[in-house]
């Protein structure tokens, strides 16, 4: 089977389980959505694993009353995996499935750790709220002084955060000053095989991570 006929195929049958007893204005903008999909992924932009992630997420998010929309540019570079409003505010939310490229086989965490620090340095510079999404059975890296609000961090965990941040993002770097004001506000665990989302706050995330012993240690 072609890969954009596996791609539709797929994301109509998660379509199927996630419009089940739902008001059709909901269902509505969720086949927008998957539409919006279809026609990105016929560009080669998007994956289905990252795009199933999208759609269950948006569906949580519509539900609480967001309008939503999915690969939306904040600008020239950059694009956000779901843009949300409702009201006068915004949520951003990034998906991150865990992907490690080839060549960071040897340093898969410190790889990791370092991309979802600059996701959250660079994307909550345009957001309200600013929110990751991941799936249940994946152990989140996220350095620690970034699930504190800003005014917890020193200058040494600020330090520590350009340096990681630094050893991979370079074009620009990040600055101390954005690092002092990022801000993750939610994680999202987005269980696909349930179509259901489940909101935990950053601090307590690490926190129930550090308690089973799972914490990534940054030896910079």
């Amino acid at each position: 089977m072609k890969s954009r006929e596996r791609f539709e195929n797929d994301l109509s049958a998660l379509m199927s389980r996630l419009t089940v007893g739902i008001d059709i204005k909901v269902e509505n903008k969720l086949n927008m959505l998957k539409d919006w999909l279809m026609k990105l992924q016929k560009e080669n932009v998007v994956k289905i694993n990252h795009s199933v992630m999208e759609l269950v997420c948006a569906k949580h998010l519509i539900l609480k009353g967001y309008e939503v929309q999915i690969e939306y540019p904040l600008n020239e570079t950059l694009t956000c995996d779901l843009y949300s409003i409702k009201g006068y505010g915004n949520l951003v939310v990034e998906i991150e499935t865990g992907y490690i490229p080839p060549d960071q086989a040897l340093f898969p965490l410190t790889y990791i750790s370092a991309r979802l620090a600059s996701k959250i340095i660079r994307y909550s510079s345009f957001a309200g709220k600013f929110a990751l999404g991941m799936p249940p059975h994946y152990i989140l890296p996220l350095p620690e002084a970034l699930a504190k609000p800003p005014r917890k961090r020193s200058k040494a965990d600020i330090s520590q955060i350009k340096s990681l941040c630094d050893r991979y993002y370079r074009n620009p770097p990040v600055t101390k000053e954005e690092i002092c004001n990022a801000r993750i506000h939610e994680i999202y665990l987005i269980d696909v095989d349930r179509t259901r989302v489940q909101e935990i706050d950053p601090e307590a995330y690490v926190n129930r991570v550090l308690e089973k012993g799972l914490a990534f240690n940054h030896d910079l």
